[in-house]
């Protein structure tokens, strides 16, 4: 692995940040301070401190409300996407694996508290809409000291919208799009008792086809929220939200990309391998409640509750296998049918503030968390003379299938429990002016018990110690230096071919770089350099689980697997009305041999969006654009004649989006979105059972939003 040259790249980008820096500052002045794209919020998705986003000793992206609302962003799958150095493999319909520095991101939070979701987020969890959250933050790197389970790769944090209008106001919204989308939602807030008690309600209803033929996905959405303010220094915050996603004629799994003689597939991008009978129905159901109280000394301490319910009923239709390029006969079948609930409970208490030592003011926070997760899944067997049939040809298959008979008697397919508790102290000491040390650790205990996949499923590790080390110098006013340092624990539920869950990842992460602001901390930058070190990391073996039904890939350890690489991104306000957001990531991954590992993810990604909004004769016009890029992808395949392994690859490419929104009043608005301007063909997907998918091509949305 060429580390060297990463570090001498990251370097030399610290250097040009330096000399922009000086040449910006001198050159303007009065400048307005405030950014759409950036955020002066505390963050506490590190370290618990409640730092801003330049005092978090690792790089974080936080994508905001305007840019969620500029580039129409639904989908945390959507942000994700959208943001360099983080990258999304779409299995199918409902399941989406999101990486970061050659890793997988296993971690998530919902205002700051640690949650986890299915295998690939299999009852909808990658998929949760964005109109109830304000906005999300991504810090790259293991963020184990908060979460417990200690993942390199990144931890994605959903910001909720809060009900803090003291004032009645509202949005509603309506929009048309391509394959006939059609969407309401509103969102509303208000106040009582002079504003001590306030509430918000946000609605959404979607209903759509989608670029797969025969394909269509109703969506509703609903969230509510009230606070109150039961003393001056006490703040009640109790909610829920729930989400329900019905895909029809749903895809499970993807395309098959070998003909029978050896060659290789190249199926339109409009080809729907499901059958009319199949849905893939998610709910995904919220309650929470915080107490927040701040002491007369300036202390605070809050409680957290949260009940996760995420819920998946499927009845499916997987192909698979070569086809006859000229009848394109020969695909296998195998129907699908599926219940499962996970449920989780986590507690979170948290208390911090400041304290003196050798005439300073320092700051120090003390946590708890304990979670309780459930989780059963049972399936029904197919059976009758309609089960697993094989497709007469792909070609000609519009989705009129026989449907097998299901069992009515389910099979127990998993009922296991996981139990995580965790406490953590941490520490910023201000030893100077300018240097800022951070120090924690987190005592973690986790275990797991039950069934996953017809096999029993235990796990247990008991007082896992979790260091975190930071360090902040400021060189000037407006750069500030940063390194941390921090150990990874992460267990995993894959499974190798003998149908044994893989040992817990073990491994340790270490980053160093520059955080810097212009124009008046308008514009600010991060350039970041960092480097992972990981034993266990689970690689996909290309055989099957044993007695696995339906199949299920076995995986293999990889010891030694290293990343290193760097990351620079640039965001917030050029001009008074001119935003942007631009970020370039590189990295590289191999095992101790130096054999590339995760080849699924882009080396190299960038992404650039900003927007431009006229004054004068052309006032109330924005006018917006950007481009996603992603470097070449591939994987491994057998070839069903010769047997070798072949890649299936894809090419770099790029997808571009333009915006444009008009103010014909200061209360309507009119917004339209291209996304993939250039109709670009390109695979979303080549990492899952010799299979690919197609990303979406070019799409237009347009809405109309009326603001009280």
């Amino acid at each position: 692995m060429n580390f060297k040259l990463s570090l001498l790249a990251g370097v030399a980008l610290l250097g040009f940040a330096g000399v922009a820096n000086a040449q910006t500052d001198t050159t303007v002045q009065g400048v307005v301070v405030t950014g759409r794209y950036t955020v002066d919020e505390e963050i506490d998705t590190a370290t618990g401190l409640g730092l801003s986003v330049r005092e978090t000793p690792q790089s974080v992206t936080v994508i905001t409300q305007q840019r969620i609302r500029d580039q129409n962003l639904t989908t945390i799958a959507d942000v994700v996407r959208n943001t360099a150095g983080v990258s999304v493999v779409e299995v199918d319909d409902v399941r989406n694996v999101f990486n970061a520095r050659g890793f997988e991101i296993k971690n998530y939070q919902i205002d700051s508290v640690p949650l986890s979701w299915s295998l690939a987020g299999d009852s909808g969890e990658t998929i949760v809409d964005m109109s109830i959250y304000e906005r999300v933050e991504i810090v790259r790197g293991a963020t184990g000291l908060l979460t417990g389970a200690g993942d390199p790769s990144a931890s994605i944090n959903l910001v909720r919208k809060h009900a803090d209008a003291r004032d009645f106001q509202g949005a509603l919204t309506a929009a048309l799009g391509s394959w006939d989308k059609r969407l309401v939602e509103a969102d509303v807030s208000g106040a009582a008792n002079g504003g001590a008690i306030r509430g918000r309600l946000v609605a959404k209803y979607e209903n759509r086809d989608t670029y797969f033929d025969r394909q269509n996905t109703e969506k509703h959405v609903f969230y509510g929220v009230a606070e109150a303010d039961l003393t001056e220094s006490t703040l009640l915050r109790v909610g829920a939200s729930r989400q329900d996603t019905a895909p029809n004629a749903a895809f499970w799994g993807a395309l098959p990309t070998f003909y029978t003689d050896g060659g290789r597939t190249d199926l339109p991008v409009s080809t729907n391998t499901a059958a009319d009978w199949a849905y893939w129905d998610t709910t995904n159901t919220n309650y929470f409640a915080n107490l927040a109280h701040t002491f007369a000394n300036g202390w605070n301490v809050s409680f957290n509750y949260n009940r996760l319910i995420n819920e998946q009923d499927s009845q499916l239709f997987y192909v698979y296998g070569a086809i006859d390029r000229a009848t394109g006969a020969g695909a296998a079948t195998w129907p699908y049918k599926s219940v499962g609930e996970t449920t989780q409970d986590s507690f979170d208490v948290q208390l911090h503030g400041d304290f003196p030592l050798f005439g300073r003011a320092h700051e120090f926070t003390l946590g708890a968390l304990h979670s309780k997760q459930e989780s059963d899944v049972v399936n029904f067997a197919a059976g009758g003379p309609n089960a697993f049939l094989p497709l007469t040809s792909l070609y000609a298959f519009d989705g009129n299938f026989p449907k097998p008979d299901f069992a009515t008697t389910p099979t127990l397919y998993t009922d296991n429990e996981t139990e995580q508790t965790g406490v953590f102290a941490a520490t910023r000491l201000n030893l100077t002016d300018a240097l800022k040390v951070i120090g924690g650790v987190r005592l973690s205990s986790w275990e797991r018990s039950g069934i996953n996949g017809g096999a029993p499923d235990n796990y247990k590790a008991d007082d896992v110690t979790i260091p975190y080390f930071g360090v902040l110098y400021d060189l000037t006013p407006s750069h500030r230096l940063y390194g941390s340092y921090t150990e990874i624990f992460q267990p995993q539920n894959l499974r190798d071919i003998n149908a044994q869950v893989l040992e817990p990842i073990t491994g340790k992460a270490y980053e160093i770089g520059l955080k810097s602001a212009y124009l008046n901390d308008a514009l600010q930058s991060t350039v970041a350099i960092f480097k992972i070190q990981q034993d266990g990391v689970g690689q996909a073996t290309g055989q099957m689980v044993p007695g696995s039904t339906p199949p299920e890939q076995a995986y293999a350890p990889a010891d030694g697997a290293e990343s290193a690489g760097f990351e620079v991104e640039l965001v917030g306000r050029l001009r008074p009305n001119w935003d942007l957001s631009a970020s370039y990531a590189q990295f590289e991954v191999e095992d101790a041999t130096g054999a590339e590992v995760n080849t699924d993810q882009p080396r190299k990604s960038f992404a650039l969006f900003t927007t431009y909004r006229f004054e004068g004769p052309l006032e109330g016009l924005s006018l917006g654009g950007g481009v996603t890029w992603r470097d070449t992808i591939y994987s491994l395949a057998a070839n069903p004649v010769s047997g070798a392994q072949e890649r299936i690859e894809q090419d770099a490419f790029a997808l571009v989006n333009l915006m444009a929104r008009y103010d014909v009043t200061d209360a309507v608005t009119v917004q339209v979105n291209v996304d993939n301007l250039f109709d670009e063909t390109y695979y979303s997907q080549i990492s899952y059972f010799s299979q690919y998918r197609y990303g979406a091509p070019r799409n237009v949305t347009a809405s109309l939003t009326y603001r009280f």
